[in-house]
C-alpha cells in the first residue's frame, strides 16, 4: 500500500517533512521519497529503497541538500516516487497511493498519443508517472485530476507540489482517508493523522472522497467538491492503521477495542486469560477481555519495529522468517495455560501456522483463536493489501476449491456468517492449524465497531460489496 505526507509553511519545512513522512512507514516497506521546492534552487528530490533498511537511516545523509518551505513525502509499496514533471501546467512534483488495474490499457493509449514514459518500476509502467501524464493532458490541475478519476479503474490518492502550493486529491471513492492539519506557521496533509501530533499540527479538516484542495501556508481552498459516495477501507481500522490515528473522526484503537468488546460479550469460551498477537491484535484483545471479563495478559511481545509486517515481504521464505522472528513469547505465562489469542486477520495462513506450532511447543494447553474481522474471501482491488493476481493466495479460496472443485463459486454462501458453507470453511481452518477453537468477527460487528454506515465503508475483501465507480 503506502502513505503520503505534505507540508507548506512560512519557514523551512525540512524536519517536519522528514519526520512526517517517517510517521507513514508502517504503511509500506519498499520505497521512500521526498521532494521539496525552494525559490532559489527549485525542486530537490531523493528516493531510496527501504527493503533493507528504514526511512530515517536512508534519508538522514541526504538532508543537507534539501531546502524550502514546501514539500511532499511518500512511503510506497509500488513505484519509485515522488517524480518531478515539466509540463505546460508548469513544473511539479507528484506522489500517489494508487492501485490502477487498467494501467497497461492506459499506458498504451498514452503511447499512441506519442507521450513518452521515462520512469519504470521493475520494467513496468510507473503508476505515478502515468497519473502525471493523465493530469498533463488537461488545461488545469483540477481538470487533470478529474481526468485521472474518469479513466483509472481502481483507486488513486494524489499529492502535488507546485512552485506555489500543494494540491491534495483524495481518491474518487475515498478508499484512503486524507486529513489537513494546522499549525501557527502553516499546514500539513496526510492519510495518517498520527503524523501530525509530535510536529505540533492539529487536524482541522477531513478531505472528502474525490475532493481536491489547494493548500498554502496561509490556508486551504476547495477546488473540487467531494462526491456523494464513499468507500473508505475498513482494513485501515482492522490492520493497517496506526492505533493513535483517526479516520473520518473515528480512532483506530477505539474501533479495535469496540470490535473486541462486541465479540467478548457474545463469546462463551472458558480460558485462563486473553492475549494479543501484536501489534494490531492488541486493541481487539483488550476489548475482548473487557467484554468477556477474562483477564488480559501479555503472553507474546513484538520486538519493536525491527521486523516489518509479515505479509509484505516478497517471498514465502522471508514471510515465514519475519513471522517467527518479530514475536517473542513469554514462556512462563504460556506453559500449561488455556489461552484466547486475538489477531487482526488471517490472509494466507503463513503466520498463523508458525505461531500455533510454536505455542504448543511452549506448553500451551489450548489455543483459542479470535479474529477481529471476517474471513477474507476476495482479493483487494483497490489498495494492494491482498494479492489480486492470485486469488489462491487467500486460505479461504484454497478451502473453497477443495470443497467445490473451483475457488470462484458459491462465494455468497461462504461469506455469509453461520451459513453451512461458512461454518464448514471456518472448521477446516481450525483443523488445519490444530486450533482448540476459532471465531471471526461477523461483518455486522466490524461495521458497528467502525461506526460509519455500511455503504460508506469498503468491505470488498469480506463480501465483495464495494462500488467500482
Amino acid at each position: 500500500m503506502g502513505g503520503i505526507f505534505g507540508i507548506i509553511k512560512k519557514s523551512s519545512c525540512l524536519w517536519d517533512l522528514y519526520y512526517g513522512t517517517d510517521y507513514n512507514s508502517h504503511l509500506g516497506t519498499k520505497r521512500g521519497g521526498m521532494a521539496m521546492y525552494d525559490k532559489e534552487i527549485g525542486f530537490t528530490r531523493s528516493i531510496h529503497n527501504l527493503e533493507s533498511s528504514y526511512f530515517r537511516t536512508k534519508f538522514e545523509p541526504n538532508l543537507p541538500k534539501f531546502k524550502g518551505n514546501a514539500g511532499i513525502g511518500v512511503i510506497s509499496d509500488t513505484d519509485a516516487q515522488p517524480i518531478v514533471i515539466n509540463s505546460h501546467l508548469g513544473r511539479f512534483a507528484i506522489a500517489t497511493i494508487a492501485c490502477i488495474n487498467n494501467i497497461e490499457e492506459l499506458g498504451n493509449e498514452l503511447l499512441e498519443k506519442k507521450m513518452p514514459f521515462s520512469e519504470m518500476s521493475s520494467g513496468k509502467i510507473n503508476q505515478t508517472e502515468l497519473v502525471a501524464l493523465l493530469i498533463s493532458e488537461a488545461e488545469t490541475f483540477k481538470e487533470g485530476i478529474e481526468n485521472v478519476y474518469k479513466k483509472i479503474k481502481g483507486s488513486c490518492t494524489i499529492l502535488l507540489l507546485t512552485e506555489n502550493e500543494i494540491i491534495a486529491a483524495r481518491d474518487k471513492l475515498g478508499r484512503l482517508p486524507m486529513v489537513i492539519a494546522k499549525s501557527e506557521e502553516g499546514y500539513a496533509v496526510s492519510c495518517e493523522s498520527c503524523s501530525f501530533h509530535n510536529l505540533n499540527y492539529e487536524p482541522c479538516y477531513n478531505i472528502g472522497p474525490g475532493e481536491i484542495v489547494k493548500i498554502t501556508a496561509d490556508g486551504f481552498e476547495q477546488i473540487r467538491k467531494p462526491g456523494k459516495k464513499m468507500q473508505v477501507c475498513s482494513f485501515m481500522w482492522v490492520y493497517y492503521g496506526y492505533p493513535v490515528s483517526t479516520y473520518e473522526d473515528i480512532n483506530v484503537d477505539c474501533a479495535r477495542h469496540c470490535a473486541g468488546c462486541l465479540m467478548g460479550k457474545k463469546d462463551h469460551c472458558d480460558a485462563d486469560y486473553v492475549a494479543a498477537v501484536p501489534d494490531s491484535g492488541i486493541g481487539f484483545a483488550i476489548g475482548y477481555s473487557n467484554g468477556s471479563g477474562i483477564p488480559y495478559k501479555r503472553a507474546i511481545v513484538k520486538y519493536t519495529p525491527t521486523w516489518p509486517r509479515s505479509f509484505t515481504p516478497a517471498t514465502q521464505e522471508i514471510r515465514k522468517l519475519v513471522a517467527k522472528m518479530k514475536l517473542i513469547p513469554n514462556k512462563q505465562l504460556l506453559n500449561g495455560s488455556r489461552v484466547i489469542f486475538c489477531d487482526d486477520s488471517i490472509v494466507r495462513g503463513t503466520q498463523l501456522s508458525d505461531n500455533v506450532s510454536a505455542l504448543y511447543s511452549y506448553g500451551v494447553k489450548e489455543v483459542n483463536m479470535r479474529i477481529s474481522c471476517p474471513p477474507l474471501i476476495y482479493p483487494c482491488e483497490f489498495l494492494n493489501f491482498a494479492s489480486k493476481n492470485n486469488e489462491l493466495d487467500l486460505i479461504t479460496r484454497r478451502i473453497i476449491q477443495k470443497f467445490e472443485g473451483r475457488h470462484d463459486i458459491k462465494l455468497d454462501k461462504y461469506q455469509t456468517t453461520n451459513s453451512k458453507e461458512y461454518n464448514q470453511m471456518v472448521e477446516d481452518i481450525r483443523q488445519q492449524f490444530d486450533l482448540t477453537s476459532l471465531k471471526f468477527s461477523p461483518i455486522e460487528d466490524l461495521v458497528e465497531a467502525i461506526g460509519l454506515p455500511k455503504e460508506q465503508v469498503c468491505t470488498h475483501c469480506f463480501d465483495g460489496s464495494s462500488y467500482f465507480d
